[in-house]
């Protein structure tokens, strides 16, 4: 009886896939940028609104074939929203009960759609907590504990099967410079970014994957000290990516370059990106976008031509009371005004100095 609901697990979560078209890569109108041509991979159309989409469906086929998901199994998820929300809609797709463990400042909208999904929010003060409390929990409900943080980079399948990698090469074919000089990716987990950097190593192309760390997060100083036991204070204030430790599924082997944005610039970029696409993002799609204009600038100083793929990771509708409230951002970010500036010259010159 077990084999055969796993069974039928992992068949709804394959028939949920191919329900599901592919998500969408949007090409950047930006006159000033003569030679190089930006695109968003729009992460947003996923059934359940963000990246994390096709983590959680990893993750899950991961757990379930690793007989570690069975019939009943309470899932518990270490997140800060875009991953337990995804999750919380596959575990309801298998009629299992989910708890995300969270910190208390999660974003109001990302709660309720975990809720939606019939998922439970178990809060903690701090983010560095929530991996001991995730734990705990599914020690104490003979539950699985999902841990993203060690599994994202393992649980995808970096060769091919319409990754997200593969997917941006395909859909790249027929543009002007198909194959990108760079992408650009910021890491929560550091699955994304392992399987991007991995599948261009893999197909042998010219592509350089670009990593965009905000502030309090241990990613880029870990990148170049290559020391695992760093921990920073703060947890980020850009929500989804950057983390207080170094977590399992970062690699930075497959990174060939690696920046450090201020929050000030990720937020004054999801405005500045407002008015070119007419939609909002989530902050770290900021984050994504201010790197790919620091490389596209200087690739033109250079007489650089190519194209370069960013992505776009969540909608902004679920910040409306966080990064698009203007006295929360004053409160929590500062003064962006100086990013807002830099990127207004930006669309005259084409230089984001």
């Amino acid at each position: 009886m077990e084999s055969t609901w796993v069974n039928q697990a992992i068949d709804k979560i394959e028939a949920d896939f191919q329900r599901s078209a592919d998500t969408h890569l949007i090409k950047l109108d930006i006159p000033c940028l003569t030679s190089v041509d930006i695109y968003l991979k729009d992460e947003s159309t996923h059934p359940t609104g963000s990246l994390k989409h096709r983590l959680a469906r990893s993750l899950f086929l991961y757990g379930l074939c690793n007989g570690w998901i069975n019939q009943d199994t309470p899932i518990i998820e270490s997140s800060s929203g875009s991953t337990a929300v995804s999750e919380a809609y596959f575990a309801r797709l298998l009629g299992l009960p989910f708890i995300a463990v969270m910190p208390k400042t999660t974003a109001k909208r990302k709660i309720e759609q975990i809720e939606f999904y019939g998922g439970r929010c178990h809060f903690v003060d701090h983010s560095c907590q929530i991996y001991a409390e995730s734990q705990r929990l599914a020690d104490e409900l003979s539950g699985h504990y999902m841990d993203q943080f060690t599994y994202a980079e393992r649980a995808t399948d970096w060769r091919g099967n319409n990754n997200i990698a593969n997917s941006i090469f395909e859909q790249m074919q027929r543009e002007p410079f198909p194959i990108p000089t760079w992408i650009v990716m910021s890491p929560g987990t550091g699955g994304t970014s392992a399987t991007i950097g991995r599948y261009i190593r893999y197909q042998r192309e010219t592509t350089k994957l670009c990593a965009v760390d905000p502030e309090n997060s241990v990613f880029f100083d870990y990148y170049h000290s290559r020391d695992p036991k760093l921990t920073c204070e703060n947890g980020s204030k850009i929500e989804g990516i950057g983390r207080p430790r170094v977590e399992p599924s970062f690699i930075p082997g497959v990174v060939d370059h690696m920046v450090k944005i201020e929050d000030a610039a990720s937020i004054a970029t999801i405005y500045w990106l407002e008015q070119l696409i007419g939609r909002k993002a989530g902050p770290s799609t900021g984050t994504n976008l201010y790197g790919a204009l620091q490389l596209a600038t200087q690739m033109q100083d250079a007489n650089q031509q190519g194209s370069i793929v960013t992505l776009l990771c969540d909608g902004g509708e679920r910040y409306l009371d966080t990064y698009y409230d203007a006295q929360w951002v004053e409160h929590n970010i500062g003064d962006i005004s100086q990013y807002q500036q830099k990127l207004t010259e930006f669309n005259q010159t084409g230089r984001l100095d």
